[in-house]
């Protein structure tokens, strides 16, 4: 039985209408010029007031190609590492977008912090808790902006998610159930910096994982982690007839192979809530499962996508009673205008010059972090452990 009564929840204003201010350009600089950087160029150029003046790159001449493959004509970019860049005063720096390899995450960003220059580092946040913990303390002594790179909060769909939970229409959630990820999926077109244990830290729960906790987490009002029993294995990276290595002609990758293709965990957070996650660079199956949030009064399906990509997979159901029947009530996909990296971009800059809050602050990316690391040592030592967070 479909119910109409809770048509409000389908509403959805529209994309607000932003005036930049052109009169201050910012200046930006890029660290790490691989790939995710090219979707950081991409919505830098599309802002009038952003002006990219310099680029790092720790293999020499990648800066340079990079900026010459945009068209960006005189920036710097002979600069062997991201700390001779940001020495550089003559930059006159306002931002940096952190683009590198996972285990490059936490330095850069601290020392870019330290130096009074704001930051968007891109996910996952750090490998480690203790990475993060060390981030968030140089953010906190700079004043400085430090946005993490979790442009799916900025889709409407999970906006949507959160709105449902705040509005009290599933009572007191008590079960979660999320993950998703790739039948085939291993990172490797552009290398072994995603696949590497030195480079990468973390496999597929940390790239993708981190989406699929931050939806669950956000919208629920990220509950503090308590204890945490996690697995990891990587039956596919290590197979070298896995499909994606013979479609490349790379078997070689899978000796390199040293991070996760799968991970789950049972997760036992405050105030009584049990999360229950999966998460695949790869497997025999076309999806891990729905996300499901459990609650008193109702709770909410979210279909998987085939291929995790900061959305939903299609129209979300809410299960509840309505004068003593079963319903379900429908809620449409929400159609964005406007590219969710670009929203990332745009929204970064506006807290840099307007002095406000991060639109992704660390604060509320902490406990998924937190989470992250407490599944990769729960794995490791093959049994439950608890997770602490430091005060900062």
């Amino acid at each position: 039985m479909a119910d109409k009564s809770m048509q409000g929840l389908n509403n959805f204003s529209a994309e607000e209408t932003r005036t930049v201010d052109t009169a201050k350009k910012m200046r930006v600089g890029i660290i790490g010029c691989g790939w995710i950087a090219d979707s950081h160029m991409k919505a830098y150029l599309k802002q009038p007031d952003v002006e990219i003046v310099a680029g790092a790159d720790l293999i020499e001449g990648k800066a340079e190609a990079f900026m010459a493959k945009y068209g960006v004509t005189g920036a710097k970019t002979h600069y062997k590492n991201d700390r001779e860049m940001i020495d550089d005063k003559s930059l006159a720096l306002d931002a940096v977008s952190i683009c590198t390899y996972n285990r490059q995450h936490a330095e850069p960003a601290i020392y870019a912090l330290k130096n009074g220059v704001n930051v968007l580092l891109e996910k996952p946040f750090t490998v480690t808790l203790d990475e993060a913990i060390e981030v968030m303390k140089a953010e906190k002594e700079s004043g400085k902006v430090l946005s993490i790179g979790h442009q799916p909060r900025f889709d409407a769909n999970m906006k949507k998610i959160k709105e449902i939970v705040e509005s009290g229409e599933l009572g007191q959630i008590y079960y979660i159930q999320t993950g998703g990820g790739r039948r085939r999926g291993i990172p490797t077109p552009f290398g072994t910096t995603f696949i590497e244990k030195d480079t990468a830290g973390v496999g597929a729960l940390g790239d993708i994982g981190c989406y699929s906790l931050d939806m669950v987490l956000n919208a629920i009002g990220n509950p503090k982690p308590l204890t945490v029993s996690g697995y990891k294995s990587n039956f596919f990276g290590k197979d070298p007839n896995y499909v994606g290595y013979k479609k490349d002609k790379r078997a070689e990758y899978a000796e390199k192979f040293g991070v996760d293709d799968f991970a789950a965990a049972f997760i036992r957070l405050e105030g009584g809530i049990i999360l229950d996650f999966r998460i695949a660079w790869a497997m025999n199956l076309d999806t891990s499962g729905d996300t499901i949030i459990m609650g008193t009064k109702g709770s909410l399906r979210i279909p998987s996508t085939e291929c995790w990509n900061g959305t939903v997979g299609g129209a979300m159901k809410i299960y509840h009673e309505m004068a003593g029947s079963q319903v379900e009530t429908e809620i449409p996909v929400i159609t964005m205008k406007e590219g969710l990296f670009d929203l990332k971009i745009r929204t970064f800059l506006d807290a840099c010059k307007n002095g406000t809050e991060a639109p992704v602050p660390s604060s509320s990316v902490l406990y998924n972090q937190a989470i992250i690391d407490g599944i990769a040592r729960s794995a490791e030592l093959g049994r439950e452990v608890e997770i602490v967070i430091p005060e900062i």
